[in-house]
């Protein structure tokens, strides 16, 4: 080696400073906490037991409901449901696969007499409660209608080079040696989190072979599967109505809307809307990312609006940001070491890494909003309003 310094020979560890890193980044990647160690490429976890408050008939006939099996598992004789907008007490009388039939149990100052009085086309209804019995015992009450389910990721290498030449070390700009790696190594640690960022929101999930590399699945992949909510605006504009009709889905699944994910074009959209109950955090003044905090008008709680230069303007995402975490397999996160060739003039260094994304209960904890508005469209029309 041509040139010293004090950890030539030692691979370091920068699991802690890309942590914080990422936690500082005024992108969606900051909403990703640190998982335990991946066991193996495929990384298998747990999904969180949420489950939502209510069931939606797809029709009913003479008091009997038509559901989903999802649904169904949620019911028991004598758990009381509501029908949504409407007082009236229901009674479960019995469950047969993917039916339940009802009676009244309280018409509560409805108009609905009886349960044969239920629109055929179907509704939601909440669950309001399973009452129990003296000396009940496990399996007689409520249980865990979604017992957790496996979900899986695959991990992807990520690599950064850091390379001072000799010229650089010799201007001496910043200091010696150590401090100009140290300098290098905090930019591509910077660079390293926003390709995180892409990948956390564009990534496919692409399990590795012999001849495939490995790549993580990020929030588009897993969000547009099947089942999950999403809303169509029809190139109408991001507005409290989309916002609260995205928020009102996932607390229906069991989930806690936080956070409204946009472009930067589309946050200037709904802050117009907001701009007379908007919340600024001093905290936050710092982070760019970080618009405002705004009370959603389903449970009164505070979401933040996040505008992500990465995200398509046509698109916006409420979110539960407990869904989220990263995860570096075991053994391989981020660390940097010595890759100096033999008479290279300069010092080359290499920070590189194994890791990928968790998704726990997308399907309940995130809503995407598509088809907007173009953001410049719709910020021309308020300019002309």
């Amino acid at each position: 080696m041509l040139y010293n310094y004090s950890f030539a020979n030692r691979k370091r560890d920068l699991s802690d400073v890309m942590a914080t890193v990422i936690k500082d980044e005024p992108r969606f990647i900051s909403n990703f906490r640190t998982a335990p160690d991946a066991a193996s490429a495929k990384h298998e976890y747990l999904e969180d037991q949420l489950t939502g408050r209510g069931v939606a008939a797809t029709a009913i006939a003479d008091g009997v409901l038509t559901l989903s099996a999802a649904d169904a598992a949620k019911l028991k004789v004598g758990t009381l449901l509501a029908l949504k907008d409407d007082p009236a007490l229901f009674r479960v009388t019995a469950v047969t696969g993917e039916t339940a039939a009802l009676e009244l149990a309280g018409s509560n100052g409805s108009n609905l007499t009886a349960a044969t009085g239920l629109p055929a086309e179907g509704g939601k209804f909440l669950i309001v409660s399973t009452p129990m019995g003296e000396g009940t015992s496990n399996g007689d009450g409520e249980e865990n209608y979604h017992l957790s389910t496996v979900e899986w990721n695959a991990t992807q290498i990520f690599r950064k080079e850091i390379v001072l030449s000799g010229t650089a070390l010799a201007v001496n700009l910043y200091g010696n040696a150590d401090n100009q790696l140290n300098r290098q190594t905090a930019f591509a640690l910077a660079d390293l989190a926003r390709d995180l960022n892409r990948v956390a929101l564009f990534g496919r999930r692409v399990e590795a072979t012999v001849n495939t590399r490995g790549e993580a699945g990020g929030l588009y992949f897993f969000g547009t599967q099947p089942g999950v909510p999403v809303i169509d605006a029809a190139k109408s504009k991001l507005d409290s109505f989309l916002i609260n009709d995205a928020a009102q889905a996932i607390l229906g699944e069991g989930g806690d809307p936080m956070q409204i994910l946009c472009s930067p074009g589309q946050a200037r959209v709904i802050s117009n809307e907001y701009r007379d109950r908007i919340q600024i955090l001093r905290s936050d003044d710092r982070r760019g990312a970080y618009v405002a905090v705004i009370v959603n008008e389903i449970n009164g709680r505070g979401m933040t609006i996040m505008a992500d230069p990465d995200m398509p303007d046509g698109d916006a995402w409420v979110l539960d940001t407990g869904c989220f975490a990263l995860a570096s397999l075991s053994g391989r996160a981020i660390t940097d070491m010595d890759a100096t060739p033999g008479g290279f003039d300069g010092i080359r260094r290499v920070a590189i890494g194994e890791l990928t994304f968790e998704f726990k209960n997308v399907k309940q904890r995130c809503c995407r909003i598509k088809n907007l508005l173009a953001s410049s469209e719709a910020i021309a029309a308020l300019r002309n309003a």
